[in-house]
């Protein structure tokens, strides 16, 4: 319970930081959202009109009153309204938010999926040359460009090949190639250190003790040495998960898939701070949260870790 409070309370600190940080950048921002939408000739509102749009949105306040506003409407769960759409922000989140979730969700799986792959394959082949050669793959994987990668597999399998239609794909068909797009660059670094964790435990001397006692390599791999190396790359996975929303708005923008990525493309152009700074928030509340559950897992799994925290006064 400690350990939990700890952590929880630095969680906190973090978010409170990511708003902080957020909110004096987006204020910094040239343009002005309000302008922007009704400084419009068309419209025909007069300086005094906007005026008080500026004021019915609060954009007329100082910016420690703005700050400390939106800190105490976010901490009720209120996020605003959005100058734009003219609805609350959480509308536009509630709308946009499962159709990012069922492209990240599925592209994370499927990347750890390639990183055990791609790790045990290399362990379990006995070609020296074919080893290298997979474990060459997390390097290749990392240094390809998302939107470069969305627009190759849309190349290669929508107009060559003619599996998946570019038009009208279906929904789940649809989301084949964003899918295999957005796994693969997160799924290098989460290769490279369970190849690492594999090779460093397999040296360990309950290895050679197994090994010892007639267990086959394979079983040894599978039963003794994955269970020890799981835990680095569990902690990495965790860290990964801010990358793995910061890739599904790059994907959803080459694919043109609606989701937080095409919200925050208008939000960018309309300079609808509002928009932002709730999508800021979401993403650092998920990526905060979902390190912090990694954490109890990995206490809850390595009692090396219960002793640590034991012996901390």
């Amino acid at each position: 319970m400690r350990y939990f409070t700890h952590r929880l309370g630095q969680a906190l600190l973090v978010l409170w930081a990511a708003f902080t940080v957020s909110f004096v950048l987006l204020q910094v921002l040239p343009g002005d959202a309000i302008l922007i939408k009704f400084q419009n000739p068309d419209l025909g509102l007069s300086p005094q009109q906007i005026q008080a749009m500026r004021e019915a949105y609060g954009a007329a306040t100082p910016l420690w009153e703005q700050y400390v506003h939106t800190l105490g409407a976010i901490l009720r769960g209120d996020f605003g309204y959005s100058v734009q759409a003219g609805v609350p922000v959480s509308e536009l989140l509630a709308e946009n938010l499962p159709a990012t979730l069922r492209l990240a969700l599925p592209g994370f799986l499927l990347a750890v999926i390639w990183a055990v792959l791609i790790a045990f394959a290399s362990n379990l082949v006995g070609l020296r040359w074919l080893r290298n050669a997979l474990q060459t793959l997390p390097s290749l994987f990392v240094s390809i460009p998302t939107f470069w990668l969305g627009i190759a597999l849309i190349q290669i399998f929508s107009f060559r090949l003619g599996w998946i239609p570019v038009i009208d794909p279906g929904k789940w068909v649809g989301m084949i190639l964003p899918v295999i797009t957005l796994s693969v660059p997160i799924s290098a670094p989460l290769a490279q250190i369970l190849i690492r964790s594999l090779d460093q435990v397999a040296l360990q001397p309950f290895v050679a003790v197994a090994r010892s006692k007639g267990a086959s390599y394979r079983r040894v791999l599978l039963h003794h040495v994955a269970r020890n190396a799981a835990l680095p790359t569990l902690t990495i996975a965790g860290l990964l998960f801010g990358e793995v929303l910061a890739g599904a708005l790059i994907t959803e923008t080459v694919f043109g898939l609606s989701g937080l990525g095409a919200l925050t493309q208008q939000a960018v152009n309309n300079q609808d701070v509002a928009v932002l700074q709730s999508i800021v928030i979401l993403s650092a509340t998920a990526f905060v949260f979902i390190n912090l559950f990694v954490d109890l897992i990995s206490l809850a799994l390595d009692p090396r870790l219960k002793a640590v925290q034991r012996a901390v006064p």
